[in-house]
């Protein structure tokens, strides 16, 4: 399998391309990456350091790996942060030169926006770009409530609002693709204090994986779990399946962190949990 990674990426710590890259090369698969940023560490520290890349930079790589003709090759396409909404038309271009080697290749966008205890955190036209311009091209796609609320407008606090939110952003995806919506990080009114759920949509059917909530908090996740539901939904063809796969995952990878105290995602010392998880978590029809 060989995926072509469009994302952010940082020296220090698991974010962007650190945190999919990996977990996607341990399960085998040939990762393709092209970063938006280079930062010394995660933005969540309050200071960093390094540059965002211009689209014109994105762009010239595509363009250089589609010279080697391998894009015939290419399974998937996926994005995260962006870091400037230039690098979001880079992006459809890759999207665009990889369905014209492969039509049977899919996108998969995370539409990274923000989050619910931080607020917006991408720059101005981002936003309106992933809304009007990306998603319409995606098969797949992987926001958290906070994005699906702000994509769509609707109040996801119940479960009911939550499935109806997640069918406007499907309406409004790639109609040639499976409009896979994954929605992570979801709190509803049906969710017990102590876990936390994700839910899956796609052909009209709903499925939630609920977990355990882990005394951790970290940068990243969402990202890995992105990556991880790509694979295993090219993997099986089935997006419930692919739902248990990278919940249970990434589950594991949280444990081992609350486990350790540590700040940053113990992906390396966790690495295991991808191929096996230590505990699989099954999703139940909602």
């Amino acid at each position: 399998m060989n995926i072509l990674s469009i994302q952010s990426w940082v020296s220090y710590g698991h974010v962007g391309n650190a945190s999919a890259v990996f977990p996607l090369q341990r399960l085998g698969c040939d990762v393709w990456s092209i970063n938006t940023v280079q930062f010394s560490n995660h933005t969540g520290y309050g200071h960093w350091t390094g540059q965002v890349y211009s689209g014109e930079s994105v762009r010239e790589l595509v363009d250089g790996i589609e010279a080697r003709d391998v894009l015939k090759r290419c399974d998937a396409v996926l994005s995260g942060y962006m870091g400037d909404a230039a690098i979001g038309s880079a992006i459809l271009h890759a999207v665009n030169r990889v369905r014209a080697a492969n039509p049977a290749a899919v996108y998969c966008c995370d539409p990274v926006i923000g989050d619910a205890d931080t607020g917006v955190y991408v720059r101005p036209g981002i936003e309106a770009f992933l809304r009007d311009q990306t998603l319409p091209q995606a098969d797949i796609a992987t926001p958290n409530r906070f994005e699906v609320e702000r994509l769509t407008g609707l109040d996801c606090s119940t479960l009911e609002t939550a499935k109806t939110a997640v069918l406007k952003l499907a309406a409004g995806m790639r109609a040639e693709g499976p409009r896979c919506v994954l929605m992570t990080s979801l709190e509803t009114d049906t969710t017990p204090g102590d876990h936390l759920d994700m839910m899956v949509a796609e052909g009209g059917a709903f499925h939630l994986l609920r977990t355990p909530r882990l005394p951790v908090s970290v940068n990243g996740a969402g990202d890995a779990i992105a990556a991880l539901f790509l694979y295993h939904r090219l993997r099986t063809g089935s997006a419930v399946v692919a739902l248990e796969a990278a919940g249970s995952s990434v589950h594991g990878l949280l444990r081992h962190t609350a486990e350790a105290g540590a700040r940053e995602i113990q992906m390396v010392a966790a690495q295991e949990e991808f191929v096996a998880p230590s505990r699989l978590f099954r999703a139940m029809a909602c």
